[in-house]
């Protein structure tokens, strides 16, 4: 057979190539499979390991150490909160709503240090909530200084160890509240400068716990019951910076009253004394007059006994702008007409009840510049004024933490 005609696996060059297959196999099998195999031989019949290539000289890279994941050059690809310094999430807390605050404690423990800041709870409103005991008692351990919770329900309070608290500004007014639990507000403030329990029912040793803030400026007890006559006067001798005092309504006996007038700081310039009917005396109006020469706003609305000749005595005050008799039957309207020239000072005058509407008209053309019935409701130390539309300021300022916005 020829050349041309002879089958692939008989062709020259391919038989080459199965001879030299068949003699490395039989060499492997014989060689590399036996125990008798030498190491050197092992070594040069083995892959050559793979070497990293180097570049280049002149074109190193020192900066290039390694490769880094996928994830994690994603991750650092924005900027991370962890990364972020205290004063910067300070600064962003402070532009949250009191319920982010909240939330945002929550995330961490490092967020809930900053989010604890007194930085942050300076002025806290609580009004709103219905039941108001954990909520003030947490926010009493921030260090807040100005707290706004009127009209609040407190079923219990457990506050630790008696600590000096570091309230300025306090309102508690017409909130329901045992006498334990704000003997325990109370008894830890030592700098209360602007204070509220209107309505509520104190006690001797809360009254004695107000006697500890000299400084004191404003305070509002109308309505307030439960205190004897003996730890007003202390409160009220202890109290010397007091500029404006509304009590208003007690419960309070001639005692109460005559402690009130004797004792009263002569730094007060606006009081409120009405409701005390028949335990309000001319000799009590005598020795307010003389012990307060400063008054410029004085309520003595609902004092039955007092008649025109403490206009007499009331006359010494030089500065009197604001003036309240409302409801003193005793007063004569022809007494009043001259009330204008007796106290050149007056701008306000309240006479509700006792004056009827056509006598009305000829009282203001006889005190022109007096603006007659034009205040219903007394503001003296009072929170909040009484307004037609709702109000969430505190003493002309708001709160910057609120429940409800």
């Amino acid at each position: 057979m020829s050349e041309d005609s002879c089958p692939l696996q008989e062709l020259p060059g391919q038989n080459l190539q199965n001879r030299a297959r068949t003699k490395r196999k039989r060499f492997l099998s014989e060689g590399l499979g036996s125990e008798s195999t030498p190491t050197e031989l092992v070594l040069q019949r083995s892959p050559r390991p793979k070497h990293p290539r180097l570049p280049p000289r002149g074109k190193e890279n020192p900066f290039v150490l390694a490769r880094r994941s996928r994830r994690r050059r994603g991750s650092t690809s924005g900027v991370s909160w962890d990364r972020l310094p205290d004063e910067l999430l300070l600064r962003i807390y402070v532009c949250l709503p009191l319920p982010d605050l909240l939330r945002v404690s929550a995330a961490c423990r490092r967020w809930r240090r900053l989010a604890l800041d007194e930085s942050l709870w300076l002025s806290v409103d609580l009004e709103g909530l219905t039941q108001t005991g954990l909520a003030l008692q947490y926010v009493l351990r921030t260090g807040v200084q100005r707290l706004r919770c009127p009209r609040a329900f407190v079923e219990e309070l457990h506050l630790p160890e008696p600590r000096p608290l570091q309230l300025l500004e306090l309102d508690l007014s017409s909130s329901i509240i045992s006498t334990s639990a704000l003997h325990s507000i109370i008894c830890g403030c030592r700098q209360l400068r602007f204070l509220s329990l209107e309505a509520l029912r104190l006690s001797d040793p809360i009254i004695g716990c107000l006697a500890r803030n000299p400084d004191l400026l404003q305070l509002n007890l109308g309505g307030c019951s439960g205190f004897s006559a003996a730890a007003l006067a202390d409160m009220l001798g202890s109290c010397c910076r007091l500029e404006q005092l509304n009590v208003s309504w007690c419960s309070f006996s001639r005692e109460h009253v005559q402690s009130v007038v004797s004792h009263l700081s002569p730094s007060v310039t606006e009081l409120n004394l009405s409701g005390y009917r028949e335990n309000l005396a001319l000799a009590d109006v005598k020795v307010l007059v003389d012990r307060c020469p400063d008054i410029q706003t004085l309520d003595l609305s609902d004092s039955t006994l007092l008649m025109a000749d403490s206009f007499l005595v009331l006359k010494q005050l030089e500065k009197l702008q604001h003036l309240s008799l409302s409801r003193c039957y005793h007063i004569h309207l022809a007494a009043l007409c001259d009330l204008g020239r007796m106290i050149p000072s007056l701008r306000f005058l309240d006479v509700f009840g006792f004056v009827q509407d056509s006598q009305l008209a000829a009282l203001k053309d006889d005190m022109p510049r007096v603006a007659i019935n034009s205040r219903p409701f007394s503001s003296v130390a009072r929170p909040t004024p009484a307004a037609s539309h709702p109000d969430r300021t505190m003493w002309n300022r708001g709160c910057r933490l609120r429940v409800r916005p």
